[in-house]
């Protein structure tokens, strides 16, 4: 493990941001992560208990938020889908923050619910029945089906038709279950019952799920010399209101209390944590003193009970006869360590075929089996999160030391050490976020081998095997991306490829766009590869614009065949492969392409982007053997170029429609026909390359009249998305950044080559909104929103109320093209 970087709060004279007791942090799938502070005036003597949110990739753009909590925030909660978060409380109120307009640093308190004056001490979101597990031994198969298969689980609760129903479930300190449902009318049903019949103080609890639909809840009281009890909690809705049913299952008492050696070594509970969310059967406890503490893991089995040898001779126990029981059983335990002060558990769903300890061993080292636990002292330990043997280590600037001395010969420093006080794993478990006793956040980057020497091929095989579970997943892959050498680069893009190649082709066409902006995102971290950055980007745009066209194609009469009139002219555009553009389009039903003149006329800006990018492509193919440049990579993809062509006989109807609606050309003369021409070059080009396996050099021929193309039109400049800002290209030579919050870092030292250079826009000209195509000024007027990933800049507020151009702008209303979330901009933006 080794630090990333550091993002700390100014020091400010009259107000300061200092740690809530107790600190809280979560982390979204969505690389989100929030945390707490309180805001300190000291004019006024008293405490604001602020909510922060960053995106990974752009720390110091901190969201910082008033809660509106009276009483300090005891906890935070990100959904399953990372756009929406709880907030617990002291007094015993829960807040849902929810994105306002989709802008990720933009977020409102929509609805909650509340338990007067009883602390909230756990707090979930229901589950919605969807598991995914990761089968690591298979990892090397060819069938995503394989490497991740759809485990049978049911929703916490079901409207009709199946459909989960969303809400959240808490427990108090007082012994209360609340559980708030969120309806489709926007209403909260809230219903509050007690755990059992006997009420007592709940220190500590968590929540799990399994996967009959029923929620398992773990309660202690703080102290270790009661038992950790477990409850199950089944939630209905009868007559448009909740009900809540709870029922008392096996209890524990912690191996350190019934060890006479240990008896009252270490008094207090102070963790507790289900495994996961999903994993109701396994619990990991911590017990500590003032100066040490002792984690075990416990696991619930059903065991045979045992017959009494008279009863076996009246009437035999045999095969499923046996009566059962429920009991929990220690799977392992650790020997003294340092008082732990925070704990973080792996999210990702791994299924491991056994709980038999040597067979977890035996997953060479994966991510996910790792559990982190933080010290006092500031180190960190990932353990195995069965056996807790240690995987790997970090030591903290206080905690430097010999690795084979003992931590409890190790004399104690006076006053006291920076630790963190709350730490999350990301999804993947490649990265660690952590808050410290001074309110500054680090991020910690884990070794995919654990800190064990694995060879590269083991190494990146991991990498891949977790970039494909993102791609299948949809969530986000930035902390991947934390461990990509810019020589792996090439190597990880190839094998992506091949392995998406290998799926069938309905999972292809799911996973088609999100592929495509995973390699970007990849070749953004060499210089070698990072032209091909644009490309993926262009790639996204066209894909993006042909099924936005193609779907306002209607068929002229209702009673047409199964396919669409998009299709039929994929269809014809494949078969013909004539070099005219007016021969293939009269191949074509034309008044299925009718569209009333508004509607064609705002996609005008949308239609010139294909024509400069058909005339840019083709004006560039002679160049194709110098230095790599934007668009170098469409020269021989034959699937694009197709969309090209196909786009361009569609442009060519409408033009005979709305002559105003065509790419403008500055062309040397007047009776020329450019689109004719363009698409004649585009064919012959296509031709070349329209089979994969079989694809031919350009001809020397077609290369002299692209060479003349610079001479008969004016070669446009193409508008390339800007150098990402992001913090993942500071971070390729493993040196620690530090940051602070609110402050934006240079770009000092960026990997940009210089041949990229030319292909951004100089400061002082005018900026593009890059979806819709539009100029925005050299200084914009309107307010912009840009993708947390790949940089792309686009008006917050539509500029145009017409039909086709909302459908273009629904596309991308929640995510970029690239699957990155939005953030607002100032309106000064550089």
């Amino acid at each position: 493990m080794d630090l990333a970087y550091v993002c700390e709060w100014e020091k400010k004279p009259k107000s300061n941001h200092c740690p809530s007791i107790p600190l809280v942090c979560a982390w979204s799938c969505r690389n989100l992560i929030a945390f707490t502070t309180d805001l300190r005036n000291e004019e006024e003597k008293d405490l604001t208990h602020m909510v922060h949110i960053i995106d990974t990739e752009h720390p110091w753009d901190v969201y910082s938020v008033n809660s509106g909590h009276t009483e300090v925030i005891t906890c935070l909660e990100w959904d399953q889908s990372g756009s929406r978060l709880l907030s617990a409380d002291a007094d015993g109120h829960i807040k849902c923050w929810s994105m306002t307009d989709h802008l990720a640093n933009s977020w409102e308190n929509t609805v909650g619910s509340v338990v007067e004056g009883d602390p909230v001490v756990a707090l979930s979101w229901l589950h919605n029945g969807v598991k995914l597990a990761l089968h690591v031994e298979k990892s090397g198969a060819s069938n995503f089906g394989e490497k991740f298969s759809r485990v049978k689980f049911s929703p916490s609760l079901t409207l009709f038709g199946g459909k989960p129903m969303e809400g959240w479930i808490a427990v108090t300190i007082s012994g209360l279950v609340t559980v708030s449902l969120l309806k489709p009318n926007g209403q909260v049903l809230t219903a509050t019952e007690s755990l059992c019949r006997l009420r007592c103080r709940v220190a500590l609890a968590d929540v799990a799920f399994t996967g009959g639909g029923n929620i398992v809840v773990a309660t202690s009281d703080g102290s270790s010399a009661s038992p950790v009890q477990f409850y199950k909690v089944c939630v209905s809705v009868v007559n448009e209101k909740c009900k809540i049913d709870t029922e008392i299952l096996p209890s524990l008492f912690m191996r350190c209390t019934t060890d006479p050696a240990r008896k009252d070594k270490y008094p207090a509970i102070t963790h507790l944590k289900f495994l996961a969310r999903d994993m109701s059967e396994q619990v990991l406890l911590c017990a500590s003193n003032q100066n040490n503490s002792i984690v075990e893991c416990w696991s619930l089995r059903k065991e045979g009970l045992p017959v009494n040898n008279i009863f076996q001779q009246i009437s035999p126990v045999v095969g499923d006869k046996q009566p059962m029981i429920l009991k929990w059983r220690i799977l392992s335990a650790t020997n003294d360590l340092d008082r732990v002060s925070a704990v973080a558990l792996p999210k990702l769903p791994i299924s491991l075929t056994n709980t038999d300890l040597k067979v977890a061993n035996d997953t060479k080292f994966f991510p996910g089996l790792g559990l982190a636990l933080a010290f006092h002292d500031g180190s960190v330990h990932i353990v195995h999160r069965l056996s807790l043997q240690m995987m790997a280590v970090f030591y903290g600037s206080s905690s430097q030391r010999p690795v084979d001395e003992p931590a409890l010969k190790r004399p104690r420093t006076a006053g006291p050490l920076v630790h963190f006080k709350a730490m999350q794993l990301s999804w993947t478990s490649l990265a660690l976020a952590g808050v410290d006793s001074h309110g500054k956040l680090s991020m910690l980057r884990i070794s995919p081998s654990m800190g064990h020497v694995l060879d590269m091929n083991m190494s990146l095989r991991h990498l891949l095997f977790l970039l494909e579970y993102c791609m299948v997943t949809g969530y986000d892959w930035w902390d991947i991306l934390l461990h990509v050498q810019p020589s792996m680069v090439q190597n990880l893009v190839e094998k992506l490829h091949e392995e998406y190649m290998r799926q069938n082709a309905a999972l292809q066409q799911v996973l088609s766009t999100r592929i495509v902006a995973m390699k970007a995102s990849l070749c953004k971290l060499s210089s070698s590869t990072i032209a091909r950055v644009c490309d993926y980007h262009a790639k996204l745009f066209l894909i993006a614009i042909s099924c936005t066209l193609k779907s306002l194609l209607r068929p002229h009469f209702l009673n047409t065949p199964d396919k669409s009139p998009g299709d039929r002219l994929t269809e014809i555009c494949s078969k013909i492969t004539d070099v005219d553009i007016d021969k293939v389009m009269i191949n074509l039903k034309t008044e299925e392409f009718v569209l009333e003149m508004t509607t064609l006329q705002s996609l005008q800006q949308l239609i010139q982007w294909v024509g400069d990018f058909v005339l840019y492509l083709l004006a560039s193919l002679p160049n194709q053997g110098s230095p790599v440049r934007p668009g170098h990579s469409f020269l021989r993809d034959g699937a694009s170029l197709g969309m090209f062509r196909e786009l361009m006989v569609v442009i060519r109807i409408w033009g005979l429609l709305k002559p105003s609606c065509l790419p403008v050309y500055t062309a040397t003369s007047d009776t020329q026909d450019s689109m004719s021409l363009l698409f004649r070059l585009l064919t012959k080009l296509w031709l070349c390359c329209r089979e994969e396996n079989h694809i031919t050099e350009p001809d020397d021929a077609l290369i002299d009249e692209c060479c003349l193309l610079p001479s008969q039109l004016l070669i446009p400049n193409i508008d390339w998305l800007p150098i990402n800002d992001g913090i993942i290209s500071k971070l390729q030579n493993k040196q620690l950044v530090r940051l602070q919050f609110g402050k934006a870092p240079g770009l000092v030292g960026h990997t940009v080559s210089s041949q990229f250079d030319a292909f951004v826009r100089a400061p002082g000209q005018p900026k593009i909104d890059h979806l819709r195509r539009l100029h925005l000024g050299a200084y914009p007027t309107e307010e912009c929103k840009s993708c947390t990933r790949c940089g792309c800049v686009t008006m917050l507020k539509s500029p145009n109320k017409v039909t086709a151009v909302k459908q273009w702008e629904q596309r991308w209303i929640k995510n970029c093209l690239c699957g990155g979330l939005w953030r607002k901009m100032p309106l000064s933006y550089s």
